[in-house]
């Protein structure tokens, strides 16, 4: 008897199929694509991406996103090639996110894209040449890199012939402008209603992107000898770290070692991070994405005693990092190539592209126009730009 032979026919997963999957799978307070409030502009479905996964696909072809691997986490990118950039940080706060997006049973595709989005409003030289900015467009409308996020997917990036932008989903939009850090405190636009909380997918993105930078910072930190882990001997968090990474007894290489404590770091505030949040879900009654737009409380977020941990590791990294003399150093250098950038351009406009200047012959306010084309610098550009325009034996 003669087997049947297998049908040759690709199954395909249509944008409905997808859809009906995350309905069934996805957690009831998730965020399902096919609720989402829409677009700006009109456009037709795509037949087989839901309309976050689109949005995703979107901002990874963007050009403020390929920018991110020439801007600065800490270390400008000159220092070393093995340091944290702001693209690879953006890459490590995607996987972070997305893991715990899964533990959750949320919308992969929304956290994703919430969080390699988060960060194309910064511009070079990281939170210094946010700071120079700031006090450079005052009293001219401000500067914040969470709006500037939403500048560059609503108007500044041109890929489309109908619509400025990128015309991305109301939730993404809402998400980039009330991106929230401790360090960071949104001033989110009228129309994306600050009136209500984030979705648990934007709030996944906040978390794992305040678990990337601290890890990730602390690592780079010890890489480049400025912290020494002689200086962490009295955090607990750090060294209950070395205490279960050393309990095999095994000897291991140096950067192995640190690699294997900073996972277990990752590792532990990730596991405290879900259950923390599982544990708030189910105390509030969460159980809607209507509960989460009015719950008051900060929904995903560490237990008290982690937090509690965390402290004094966070309190290092700001005292004998982000504030030593060598990383002071390239910020005060940062600030100074901005600044003598932006007077120059405002004072003296046709040394800017043309497309550039075009914009304030069309009437647009030279500082916006000034601040968007520095904004959207790399490092590595603005550094040669500061050379082209200052030094007299650079050829311009």
């Amino acid at each position: 008897m003669t087997a049947l032979a297998a049908d040759p026919t690709p199954i395909l997963a249509s944008r409905q199929e997808l859809e009906a999957r995350e309905a069934q799978w996805l957690a009831p307070y998730a965020m399902k694509s096919r609720e989402s409030k829409g677009r700006q502009h009109p456009e037709s479905e795509d037949a087989f991406r839901t309309a976050y996964r689109r949005d995703r696909d979107r901002i990874i072809h963007t050009t403020a996103f390929r920018r991110l691997e020439y801007k600065t986490q800490v270390f400008v990118n000159h220092e070393g090639d093995h340091y944290r950039t702001r693209l690879t940080h953006t890459l490590e706060v995607a996987q972070i996110a997305v893991s715990i997006a899964r533990i959750l049973r949320l919308n992969e595709d929304l956290v994703e894209v919430v969080s390699l989005a988060h960060d194309i409003g910064h511009p070079p030289f990281g939170h210094a040449g946010e700071d120079a900015l700031r006090e450079l467009m005052e009293g001219h409308g401000g500067f914040d890199h969470n709006i500037q996020g939403l500048r560059i997917v609503d108007l500044i990036e041109a890929r489309y012939p109908g619509f400025p932008g990128l015309n991305l989903t109301w939730e993404v939009r809402e998400s980039i402008n009330k991106h929230r850090t401790p360090y960071n405190q949104p001033d989110v636009q009228a129309a994306l209603d600050p009136t209500v909380a984030p979705l648990l997918e934007s709030q996944i993105a906040d978390v794992a992107d305040e678990i990337a930078y601290d890890n990730h910072d602390l690592d780079d930190g010890l890489a480049s000898g400025i912290l020494k882990e002689d200086e962490l001997g009295g955090i607990a968090l750090w060294q209950q770290a070395c205490e279960a990474v050393e309990a095999g007894g095994i000897h291991l290489d140096p950067d192995i070692r640190r690699y294997q404590i900073i996972r277990m770091l990752i590792n532990r505030e990730v596991t405290d991070l879900v259950e923390a949040t599982i544990e708030r879900l189910k105390r509030l009654r969460i159980g809607s994405v209507e509960d989460v737009r009015h719950c008051t409380e900060r929904l995903v977020a560490f237990s008290a005693q982690t937090q509690q941990l965390r402290t004094p590791l966070k309190g290092l990294l700001w005292t004998q990092f982000y504030h030593h003399y060598r990383v002071a150093r390239m910020a005060d250098k940062a600030k100074r190539f901005i600044s003598e950038l932006f007077h120059l351009y405002l004072k003296k406009p046709e040394q800017l592209p043309n497309t550039t200047r075009s914009r304030i012959t069309r009437g647009d306010d030279p500082y916006r126009v000034v601040c968007d084309y520095i904004a959207g610098m790399t490092d590595r550009y603005c550094l040669e730009e500061y050379k082209k325009l200052f030094d007299p034996f650079e050829r311009v």
